[in-house]
C-alpha cells in the first residue's frame, strides 16, 4: 500500500516538474517574428474644377474618293492601246482618252450614212432653188462647208414653213438625225477621262474583246476623300453639316482635319445608327484607308472628365478626406472607351486619380506630393 501511494506521488511529481521545465523552455525562447508594420499607400490625387467638358464621339471607317467613275463598256470591240497602258496606278489627266476599243467597222457605217445624207441635201438643191429661192444660199452655204472627215454641222434654221415642209418631205431631217444618232454611239468607242486622276482598278487589258455592259475597271480623283461612319441616334440632334471633325491614323501618328458634309435623314433600324459622311482632303491619303474620326457631338456645363477605372461599379469615385479615403456618388454623362464624364462633383473636392489596388472606405492614405506637379506638366 504504501509503495502504491509512493509511485502515485513520484508520477504527480514528474508530471509537475515536466510542465514547469516546459514552461520555462517557451518563456526563455527569444521571439524571432517581427511585429507586421502599418503600411499607408501613397495616392494620386487631383483637385476638381467643373468645366464646360466636349463630348466626342469616336467613329471609324475607310475612305472613298468622292470623285469616282466605274468605267463600263456600252459598244463591243476589241481594247486597243491609248495614250498609256491601261493598268492600275496610271494618272491621267482631264479629257486624256482612258479608253480606246476599235471602231474600224462602226466608222465605215457612220461615214456611209454621212454620205447619204450630204447626197440627198445635194439632191434636193436644184428643187429648192426653183421653188424657193430665198433659201437656197444658206443650203448651198451647208453643203459647201459639209466635211466628211468632221462632226456632221447642224441643220441651216428653218425660217418658213413652206420651207420647214419642203426638206421634211425630201427626209432631209429624217436622214440628218440618223446620223447624229450614229456619230453619238460612235463616240462611245472611245472614254476620256472626265477629270484628272488615276486608275484604281482594270479588269481588261489591251487586245481583250471588250462586250456591251462589260465592267472596264475605276477611276478616281486622289485629292478629296469621304469617311462614312455610324453614329447612334442619341447624338443625331448635336451632328451639324459643316462642323470640323478631327481624325487620326490607324497608329495615330498622322492627324487629319475633315468636315461632316452630308448627314443621312434615315436610322438604320438594325444598329440603330445614323450614316454621316465627312469630307477630307491630304496629299497622303489613300482610298480604302482606314480612320478614326471624333465627331464634336455636344458641351456638357459643370462637368468634369476622369479615367473609366476611377468610377465604381455604384457610381461613385474615392476622395481624400484628411488622409482618409472616402466615397462620393457622381452621376456618369457620358462613357469613352478610356474615359467618363461625370456631374455632381463638388469644386475645390480632392479626388484620386489613380486606381489604387485593395481601396475601402475609410482607408488610412498618404497623398503623392508631387501630384500637383505632375498634374501641370500635363
Amino acid at each position: 500500500m504504501r509503495k502504491t501511494i509512493l509511485s502515485v506521488i513520484l508520477g504527480i511529481a514528474v508530471i509537475v516538474g515536466s510542465i514547469l521545465i516546459s514552461k520555462f523552455i517557451v518563456d526563455s525562447k527569444e521571439n524571432r517574428r517581427p511585429q507586421p508594420k502599418k503600411v499607408v499607400k501613397t495616392v494620386f490625387v487631383d483637385t476638381v474644377e467643373n468645366t464646360t467638358v466636349a463630348i466626342k464621339v469616336p467613329a471609324n471607317g475607310n475612305l472613298v474618293a468622292k470623285n469616282r467613275v466605274e468605267l463600263y463598256a456600252e459598244v463591243q470591240g476589241v481594247l486597243r492601246k491609248g495614250s498609256h497602258l491601261f493598268k492600275t496606278g496610271q494618272s491621267y489627266s482631264a479629257r486624256q482618252t482612258l479608253i480606246k476599243i476599235d471602231a474600224s467597222e462602226y466608222y465605215a457605217t457612220v461615214q456611209s450614212a454621212k454620205s447619204e445624207l450630204y447626197n440627198l441635201i445635194t439632191s434636193v438643191l436644184p428643187d429648192l432653188r426653183l421653188d424657193y429661192p430665198e433659201h437656197f444660199s444658206k443650203w448651198q452655204g451647208y453643203v459647201s462647208n459639209f466635211d466628211l472627215n468632221k462632226t456632221t454641222p447642224p441643220l441651216p434654221e428653218i425660217s418658213s414653213e413652206k420651207e420647214k415642209f419642203f426638206i421634211t418631205g425630201r427626209g432631209v431631217f429624217s436622214a440628218y438625225y440618223n446620223v447624229k444618232n450614229l456619230e453619238q454611239r460612235l463616240s462611245k468607242y472611245t472614254i476620256a477621262a472626265p477629270f484628272s486622276g488615276v486608275l484604281t482598278e482594270t479588269l481588261v487589258t489591251e487586245g481583250t474583246l471588250v462586250r456591251a455592259g462589260q465592267k472596264l475597271g475605276e477611276f478616281i480623283k486622289p485629292d478629296v476623300y469621304e469617311l462614312e461612319v455610324a453614329i447612334s441616334k442619341s447624338y443625331a440632334d448635336f451632328l451639324n453639316v459643316g462642323e470640323e471633325v478631327t481624325l487620326n491614323n490607324l497608329g495615330k501618328t498622322k492627324t487629319y482635319t475633315g468636315k461632316v458634309v452630308r448627314i443621312n435623314g434615315r436610322v438604320d433600324q438594325a444598329s440603330q445608327t445614323i450614316t454621316t459622311f465627312i469630307e477630307v482632303s491630304g496629299e497622303r491619303l489613300k482610298e480604302g484607308q482606314y480612320l478614326e474620326a471624333n465627331l464634336n457631338a455636344k458641351n456638357e456645363d459643370n462637368a468634369i472628365e476622369v479615367d473609366r477605372a476611377l468610377l465604381t461599379e455604384n457610381n461613385q469615385i474615392y476622395v481624400v478626406r484628411d488622409s482618409i479615403l472616402d466615397l462620393i456618388d457622381v452621376s456618369p454623362i457620358y462613357f469613352s472607351d478610356k474615359k467618363v464624364v461625370l456631374k455632381n462633383v463638388p469644386n475645390g473636392e480632392t479626388i484620386v486619380s489613380r486606381p489604387v489596388v485593395g481601396a475601402y472606405s475609410g482607408m488610412l492614405v498618404k497623398v503623392y506630393a508631387g501630384a500637383n506637379q505632375e498634374k501641370a506638366s500635363k
